[in-house]
């Protein structure tokens, strides 16, 4: 349907092209009235080349969006489209003036000094035009990323010129990082002002996550980490394997050395009546909650079947 619209549109703007060309030179209607003061063939003839520019643009960006579309990598395809878009309406605006006044130096001058007068009056838009372009090209975020930004959470549906569109995760609704169902729409102009967090879609689509027990001291340490570490590996080591080597291929990448694990590992942080073990994995963030869910089911029944080896605080209910 798009590339019949488009081919249309191109035709139709040839169309009015040679329409408009043959009215310039030939003069068919002289004998026309005025039209506000103009002859009718400047009014038509120009009105035609309008219509031409216009339809023309249209068709050739119609056929690049669905060439585009066509492409596996939706995030570029997003981009390269917002650029066009970006790129036909300059192009078009500065060719329909120019057909109107033909006179390009007084153009440019008068856009110059039009410009300067928006600077002044549209700072906020044009900021969040500047941002569009520096998320454009150091890409700290794109479509389909679940990203925060400000005090804004959620997963990136549409980045346009002037603001980006979020599907709302957390929220005054939900909690533990479940979609709400509302759109939040930020501008763009917020990124160079405020922090800018990327849940996994920058150079690796994992982060590490920890679900936490707390036992009493009384507690057979050694097992317990066992039975965290054994319930891990067996609901997702595969899986975290594949992410330890994207985690390590997107950290060469940075001058930044860190210490990455093979497995699962389990921290110790002690407290006034109880030890909490704390089992940090590495998850894709979308499942990172429902993954936390069945890893706490999975080993607090492990847990319960062993009450000479496993004991809770005695505040607490088995």
């Amino acid at each position: 349907m798009r590339r019949s619209v488009a081919v249309g549109s191109i035709l139709v703007g040839i169309a009015a092209m040679l329409g408009g060309a043959f009215v310039a030179r030939v003069g068919p209607l002289e004998t026309w009235p005025t039209i506000v003061g103009y002859s009718a063939d400047l009014v038509v003839g120009r009105g035609l080349l309008v219509v031409a520019v216009t339809a023309l643009l249209f068709g050739s960006y119609q056929l690049l969006v669905g060439v585009l579309m066509r492409s596996p990598n939706k995030r570029r395809a997003h981009n390269t489209r917002n650029l066009l878009r970006l790129a036909f309406g300059f192009i078009g605006t500065i060719a329909t003036l120019a057909v109107l006044t033909e006179n390009w130096l007084g153009l440019l001058l008068s856009l110059g000094v039009i410009g300067f007068a928006i600077t002044f009056a549209l700072q906020q838009p044009l900021l969040s035009l500047i941002a569009w372009v520096y998320i454009t090209v150091k890409q700290p975020y794109g479509v389909g990323d679940r990203v925060r930004i400000d005090d804004a959470k959620g997963d990136v549906i549409e980045i346009d010129f002037l603001v980006t569109t979020l599907w709302e995760i957390n929220g005054e609704l939900v909690t533990t990082n479940q979609p709400s169902g509302r759109v939040v729409t930020v501008p763009n102009s917020v990124v160079l002002s405020s922090n800018v967090v990327n849940f996994g879609g920058g150079g690796s689509p994992y982060v590490w996550n920890e679900v936490g027990i707390q036992v009493a001291y009384e507690t057979d340490l050694e097992f317990a980490r066992a039975v965290m570490r054994e319930e891990a590996e067996d609901l997702f080591g595969e899986e975290m394997a594949e992410g330890i080597a994207a985690y390590r291929e997107a950290l060469a990448e940075t001058p930044v050395e860190l210490e990455v694990y093979d497995h699962p590992t389990i921290n110790v942080t002690q407290g006034d009546s109880w030890v909490e073990l704390r089992l940090r994995y590495l998850t894709q963030p979308r499942r990172g909650q429902r993954v936390k869910n069945e890893l706490y089911e999975r080993i607090l029944d492990r847990f319960n079947d062993e009450p000479d080896r496993v004991s809770f605080p005695v505040s607490r209910n088995r």
